[in-house]
């Protein structure tokens, strides 16, 4: 008859491929899965203690970019100030301002002319008898 594939000889030249797959496919020992287990809830526990102060973290950095971008304009604003603040303490702007009022110099007379904005739309119309 033919050879039998189930013998003992067949066993040991065809299943030892197979059993070194076998073997490389074998699971962890109970030890080396507690082990992995508790590694993994380690990263997770670190990972938990970490989220909050990260989290702070990148808020704090947005704000401080909402509390810088505010800063400079308010920079902006306080030179925009100084110089009218500049400008305005001149004695020319002083003057401008007191005549605005209703101030005249010691010895001069006031003038308060009135329609000059009738006047001034009077004299941009066309003349008809022109």
């Amino acid at each position: 008859m033919g050879k039998d594939l189930r013998g003992p000889a067949s066993w040991t030249a065809n299943t030892a491929p197979m059993e070194r797959r076998q073997r490389g496919r074998r699971r962890p020992s109970r030890s080396r899965r507690r082990l992995r287990w508790l590694l993994a809830g380690a990263v997770a526990l670190a990972a938990l203690f970490y989220y909050q102060p990260v989290r702070s973290y990148l808020e704090t950095r947005q704000a401080l970019a909402v509390r810088s971008g505010e800063v400079q304009a308010l920079r902006a604003e306080q030179r925009r100030l100084e110089q009218r603040l500049a400008a305005s303490t001149s004695q020319e702007a002083i003057l401008r301002q007191a005549r605005r009022i209703g101030f005249v110099k010691p010895g001069q007379r006031l003038f308060i002319i009135k329609g000059i904005g009738a006047w001034r739309r009077l004299r941009a119309e066309p003349n008809e008898d022109d």
